[in-house]
């Protein structure tokens, strides 16, 4: 099981979550230097980034890339799949095939799905915005799977949309009824301490759907520093078989630096490297 770090380039903007904003020669370096396995990138769109500059800045380090995420998509481009505007969709859909693009590329097999699934809006039903979704996740799984790329479901808390909140029942749900081999669920413990009832049994419940893990405490800050049971979560997924990367998606405190050692320092007591 590698360890990544959730990174993003100097002009990402401050909604998103990772703890290096920086030149990626920069957040690569540090996390190698910190003993990570492996980064993710948070970008808004494929030409974020040089592509043969990230590959010789990957390997120059020693790095891995878990996945490619597109937290910044809904929050930088303002598209998301479940939009009434079919230009909308249809750019939230484009900028998603080039980050599957980007993706296989640069070597990893996964591209996060998170807001950028869309949300319930007002006035409209549930079944209404589920069924853009699922136009539109088939058709970016499609262009997924051509290039060998699995789609990862992320479930966020209510506090940040309305459409799949948990991993159990609500994530499963989705996952099942959309029946696409390549688009799993991305467990991030972070939403799951709000919204999922106990952590360890949803990933239980969940077994092989699992593609992806994000990893924070409660208070969003590096594991360790809240009251997540993380040896429990860790067991739950010996127990379903989970093997794959789990990435640090957390707060930049108590300062980047020091929340990004925090995080590692912590988990290596749980997943050391001798386990890789």
């Amino acid at each position: 099981m590698r360890i990544a770090l959730a990174i993003a380039p100097h002009d990402a903007q401050s909604s998103a979550f990772v703890v290096f904003r920086d030149r990626l020669e920069v957040g690569i370096g540090k996390a190698a230097r910190l003993g990570y396995d492996a980064v993710e990138l948070a970008l808004s769109k494929a030409l974020d980034v040089d592509e043969a500059a990230v590959r010789r800045l990957l390997a120059d380090e020693g790095m891995g890339l878990s996945a490619v995420s597109s937290g910044r998509v809904f929050a930088e481009e303002k598209v998301w799949l479940t939009s009434p505007d079919p230009a909308v969709r249809a750019r939230a859909v484009d900028i998603l095939k080039g980050l599957v693009e980007l993706a296989a590329a640069l070597g990893t097999t996964r591209v996060n799905i998170g807001r950028v699934r869309g949300f319930v809006h007002d006035g409209e039903t549930r079944a209404t915005a589920e069924g853009r979704f699922f136009e539109a996740i088939g058709v970016v799984a499609e262009h997924a799977a051509f290039h060998r790329i699995t789609i990862v479901v992320e479930p966020l808390n209510r506090y940040e949309i309305n459409y799949v909140n948990s991993v159990a029942p609500e994530g499963i749900d989705v996952i099942r009824r959309l029946g696409l081999p390549n688009v799993k669920l991305m467990p991030d413990v972070f939403h799951m301490n709000i919204e999922d009832a106990s952590i360890a049994a949803s990933l239980l419940a969940a077994g092989s759907m699992v593609g992806y893990v994000h990893l924070a405490d409660s208070n969003r800050w590096a594991p360790g520093q809240g009251h997540t049971d993380f040896q429990a979560i860790v067991g739950a997924l010996a127990a379903i078989g989970y093997d794959d990367d789990v990435a640090v998606e957390i707060l930049p405190y108590p300062s980047p630096d020091e929340a990004a050692a925090q995080a590692i320092r912590y988990l290596r007591t749980l997943i050391p490297p001798a386990a890789l």
